[in-house]
């Protein structure tokens, strides 16, 4: 059923939700909100932009929903605090599932989730509330990503991982299967995880070195 949405946030991500609600959804986004302190214009693509303060005046929960549209700054928290103040006033939180994605146990994506083209979900996973997937993801069958997480591009999480809520999941992450990863947890580019992390862990991937050859020397090239 077509709902009608505001957007938090006036960011890229806001922009890059606006564009898949509008053109893969059948949702209407009717204005975008920010904290008044950040208020630094009055329309963003086209729409109203107003106080949060005040969007229960212009756009009751009765009638609207909201969708939080926001990165993962300061390890999701920010995010999980304008998610939590949305249900506080009594607003359903929406969200996208891409048309190009497989999701293969949709009942299971919790609310305000961002799930973009190519992801794989396989069956009998969990997804949680206020999660970002961004493209390109594979998600094991019997796997839960827990609420608040961010999970970059071309992860593999395989079979049977539980990811704890508050995390970042670098690009190109690797997770084997059947570990437990804890909460507020950042897996940076290209690590390779092979047993469970305890909270607050972070694994940040080897930077490859730059080449003593110079590339005018290469012959091959």
């Amino acid at each position: 059923m077509a709902k009608k949405v505001v957007i938090f946030g006036t960011s890229d991500i806001a922009e890059i939700a606006h564009f898949y609600f509008l053109n893969d959804s059948d949702h209407d986004i009717v204005a975008f909100t920010v904290d008044e302190a950040y208020l630094d214009r009055q329309s963003f693509q086209g729409l109203p932009v107003v106080p949060f303060e005040d969007i229960q005046a212009s756009y009751p929960p009765s009638e609207y929903c909201l969708f939080v549209a926001l990165s993962y700054s300061k390890l999701n928290q920010i995010r999980r605090d304008k998610f939590e103040a949305g249900l506080y006033m009594g607003y359903e939180l929406v969200s996208y599932v891409s048309s190009k994605a497989t999701v293969l146990n949709p009942k299971s994506i919790g609310r305000n989730s961002f799930i973009l083209e190519n992801n794989t979900i396989q069956p009998f996973s969990t997804i949680g509330d206020n999660v970002t997937l961004w493209s390109g993801n594979h998600i094991g069958h019997h796997s839960v990503v827990s609420s608040h997480t961010f999970v970059s591009s071309h992860v593999v999480i395989s079979g049977g991982v539980t990811i704890g809520e508050q995390c970042f999941i670098g690009v190109n992450a690797t997770l084997r299967d059947h570990i437990t990863v804890g909460s507020r947890c950042v897996i940076g580019a290209g690590s390779l995880i092979l047993s469970d992390v305890a909270d607050n862990g972070v694994y940040v991937g080897e930077e490859t070195e730059r080449s003593r050859v110079p590339s005018h020397r290469l012959r091959s090239i």
